[in-house]
């Protein structure tokens, strides 16, 4: 073979080499079986992801799968549900009420329930046994009642007959510990007698009406004393 000749193969090779290369996809470079195996993880995975089980059973919140027909509960939902060909069909029963004063609620159920009611009344801070009577201040009288409520009655008192009325320790109204009195001017004086508030007046408190001023009675007087 002569040196062109071979210097002509060289160049042909070349060229071929070069035209397989520029045709070649970006798939094509590599390891075709690696290709292989990656895109069936990956269309593995989304199976995993993407799987619709519409028709053919039922998802929890964990992903477990429940056939049709079948009874499960859903998440932390305490009311079963059926597994439909539409989805679940879940228990929404008209749960009844529970009492106000319930201390002790459980969720077992699908309705909640009522374990225990409160049985004592509430007051101010304290608290009472039902029917028990009590006095939280000298005016009042109370009694906790069976439906936990505290009922109080209220005294009513008196218009006290003085105008220096006193308040004792542990007693409701007030007194009068001197009796019945009345003004006559700045002068306190008791009532139902006559009273000298000086030389020249007389004065008397008003029979049951002792907010009012005292009836006086002013004498004509010379140097102090009285003319009469």
């Amino acid at each position: 073979m002569s040196r062109r000749r071979m210097v002509r193969g060289l160049l042909l090779a070349a060229l071929l080499l070069l035209s397989a290369l520029g045709s070649a996809s970006p798939a094509s470079v590599g390891n075709s079986e690696d290709y292989t195996v990656d895109e069936a993880e990956r269309t593995g995975g989304d199976n995993m992801v993407f799987d619709d089980y519409r028709g053919k059973g039922c998802v929890d919140d964990t992903g477990f799968v429940y056939k049709l027909g079948e009874r499960f509960y859903p998440g932390h939902s305490n009311c079963p549900c059926v597994c439909t060909e539409d989805g679940p069909v879940c228990d929404q029963p008209e749960c009844p009420k529970l009492h106000p004063k319930c201390t002790k609620v459980e969720h077992n159920g699908c309705c909640p329930e009522c374990k225990e009611v409160k049985n004592f009344c509430e007051y101010r801070g304290k608290t009472y046994k039902i029917l028990e009577e009590f006095k939280p201040s000298p005016c009042e009288w109370c009694r906790c009642e069976p439906n936990n409520e505290v009922h109080c009655v209220v005294s009513d008192c008196a218009i006290p007959e003085c105008v220096n009325p006193v308040y004792e320790p542990e007693q409701c109204c007030p007194i009068c510990k001197n009796g019945p009195n009345c003004f006559a001017g700045t002068t306190i004086i008791p009532a139902g007698i006559e009273v000298k508030v000086d030389d020249c007046t007389i004065c008397r408190c008003h029979n049951g009406d002792w907010w009012k001023p005292a009836q006086c009675l002013r004498r004509e007087c010379l140097n102090g004393q009285s003319l009469s």
